[in-house]
């Protein structure tokens, strides 16, 4: 027989401590050793490990619920099992809130005493994992979707075109946001007679001088929209070529 299992249980009533010692301490591999109330449960526990902790839900001072805290504080890894009379919805959502491992209801029967003495030293169940992990080499074997390495050609285009791209970026989206807020002024400003004389000659004046800048931007952009658009043909061209046998 190997070493024998170390029980500790707390009632206040004795009759269940020796129900505990009579079940299994006959040739059943336990060693069953008893406490009144929470207090004595602790100082048993800093005295020796316990392989498994029965305990009272309800006893004078601290309650079953409060020792399993206290247990699981500081040995996460023994097993408590509540025993109560008291079988209350909100009983156990306490208990289960605090890591019980599970409950007995009073009358015990020896039954009931030897099975969930098994059950609460049975290993604990794996958890079941959340996401399948992908094999590393299945991980490297795939290419970065950012870099096509079949077309070479496409991320060459891509490449080239980048800067002709932030360059329209910088220049049409500071003259878009002046453009807007000047509407805006104007369209308050016309509701005014004398502002609106004022107005018409201002837009005059601005036409004549935003007309270089106009042209500037016509003369920047559509070189670069043709050659995007050039290149982008060539390149689908490529692409679609028949492979050599």
């Amino acid at each position: 027989m190997g070493a024998l299992r170390k029980v500790l249980v707390v009632d206040d009533d004795p009759v269940v401590g020796k129900s505990f010692n009579r079940v299994l301490s006959q040739d059943k591999g336990y060693v069953v050793i008893t406490a009144q109330n929470a207090a004595e449960a602790l100082e048993r526990l800093r005295e020796q490990e316990y392989d498994v902790v029965f305990t009272d839900i309800k006893m004078p001072g601290m309650d079953g619920v409060e020792l399993t805290e206290r247990v699981k504080a500081s040995r996460p890894w023994t097993p408590v099992v509540i025993i109560t009379g008291y079988g209350t919805t909100a009983n156990e959502q306490r208990a289960k809130a605090v890591g019980v491992s599970d409950f007995m209801r009073k009358p015990l029967s020896p039954e009931m005493i030897e099975e969930s003495a098994t059950n609460a030293l049975l290993p604990p169940a794996p958890a079941p994992a959340s996401v399948t992990p992908v094999p590393a080499t299945e991980i490297e074997a795939k290419p970065v979707e950012l870099i096509d390495t079949k077309h070479p050609y496409k991320n060459l285009a891509k490449l080239l075109a980048a800067p002709f791209i932030g360059l329209a970026y910088a220049v049409l989206l500071p003259l878009l946001g002046i453009a807007m807020l000047t509407w805006t002024a104007a369209q308050a400003l016309m509701a005014i007679p004398a502002a609106r004389k004022i107005l018409m000659r201002v837009k005059d004046i601005a036409l004549f001088v935003a007309a270089p800048f106009i042209g500037l931007i016509y003369a920047v952009m559509l070189p670069l929209v043709g050659i995007t658009m050039l290149v982008s043909l060539g390149v689908k061209a490529w692409m679609s070529r028949p492979a050599k046998a």
